[in-house]
């Protein structure tokens, strides 16, 4: 039972764990219950919290995280039948969701501080100076964010809020990488241990119910991220989003607006070649779910805006022909020199998306935010009646 409740609270036995109290007995207990279950790296420190602290070469946790997992077990058949069916189709097309590997993460994360990308540094310069703007007051308030990554742009609006008011705060990050929750949660509770944050590693565009029910929800779908979705797919989530949502609740959604066409492509072909990266790394995660064997060196990266359907598009394009071979797959996928795999649509929006946005969730506009240049828009909404 002890064990049980150490582990939901993040303590591992593979960590190194320090016990301490007031006098030392309870600190002694609890190395005495960790020793007992055969944990390694176990001590009792005599120092108390404060010294342990004020040395930042110490290292801690907080005991205010949670994290719950409602991930399905992923049916790796599916997957990669899935993946067949999009490589076999024409177009061709790999969904973006087998971006986000280890090193896909770490290439998005190069590429939010490339000088072209211009979203995220527009974005959070939005977000830097919104908290007063919301009208959430001084009571309990909970944040959800969808599609949470590193939860940077959560913190910017935790730096905005009065000190004595954080301990009402409670954060919900909503992600399908439960790491990336903890890794985030982990380091937002060192810079901010008033609030509680309680993960979710979850599939936010089919388990929004999960989200628990509280007086004041701020929930945030920020990044644009809502512009990789299709139309299809963009509509049901708002739908789910503003049924879910009760009077009182708040949502705030990150919108890439319509704007020169030369400006949004150098955001998606940047000089020092990261987007390129990231886009035939693609492949790398597709050569190990299907033991396939694709070079990404015989792929040119090529995204460009399509004017007619409002979004960039991100695709991969052969340099030669080429068969490819899958371990998973009798049939070998045969692909002419200069055909295209399509990896990812970016929506971009206008003022008039904003409104059928209303319309499609059932949600009153509160107010927009933006940039000078309004090239990225803060949409603030509402559940009408509210």
């Amino acid at each position: 039972e002890i064990e049980k409740i150490w582990r939901e609270a993040g303590l591992t036995p593979e960590k190194h764990l320090a016990f301490y109290c007031g006098t030392g007995w309870r600190g002694s207990e609890a190395w005495f219950n960790a020793w007992l279950m055969g944990w390694p790296r176990v001590s009792v420190y005599d120092g108390g919290w404060f010294e342990w602290s004020s040395d930042p070469a110490n290292p801690f946790e907080t005991g205010s995280l949670k994290i719950s997992d409602h991930l399905p077990d992923a049916d790796n058949d599916i997957i990669k039948e899935e993946i067949l069916r999009g490589l076999r189709g024409k177009p061709r097309r790999i969904s973006s969701k087998f971006f986000y590997d280890s090193r896909g993460s770490e290439l998005f994360e190069e590429i939010t501080r490339l000088d072209e990308y211009y979203l995220s540094r527009v974005e959070k310069g939005i977000i830097s100076k919104v908290w007063n703007r919301l009208g959430l007051g001084n009571g309990a308030v909970s944040i959800v964010e969808l599609g949470s990554g590193d939860s940077s742009k959560f913190g910017l609006l935790l730096l905005q809020v009065p000190g004595d008011h954080l301990e009402n705060i409670c954060y919900y990050p909503v992600d399908i990488s439960r790491e990336a929750i903890k890794e985030a949660s982990v380091s937002l509770l060192r810079q901010f241990p008033q609030i509680c944050i309680h993960g979710f590693a979850a599939d936010f565009q089919q388990q929004l119910d999960m989200i628990p029910n509280s007086d004041g929800r701020l929930f945030c779908f920020f990044g644009s991220t809502i512009g990789n979705l299709d139309h299809d797919q963009a509509a049901g989530l708002l739908k789910r989003i503003g049924s879910e949502m009760a009077e009182g609740d708040h949502f705030l959604l990150g919108l890439d607006m319509v704007k020169d066409t030369a400006l949004l492509e150098k955001a998606y072909n940047d000089s020092r070649g990261v987007t390129a990266r990231f886009n035939r790394n693609i492949l790398n995660v597709i050569n190990k779910l299907l033991g396939a064997n694709f070079d990404t060196g015989l792929f040119d990266h090529v995204a460009f805006y399509n004017q007619e359907q409002q979004r960039v598009e991100m695709h991969l394009r052969a340099q030669k022909d080429m068969e490819v071979f899958c371990r998973f797959s009798d049939d070998r996928i045969s692909i002419k020199k200069g055909e295209l795999i399509h990896t990812e649509n970016s929506h971009k929006y206008s003022r008039e998306d904003i409104e059928r946005f209303c319309s499609l969730s059932g949600l009153k506009l509160v107010d927009t935010y933006t940039d000078e240049s309004e090239w990225f828009t803060l949409a603030h909404f509402c559940r009408a009646g509210s």
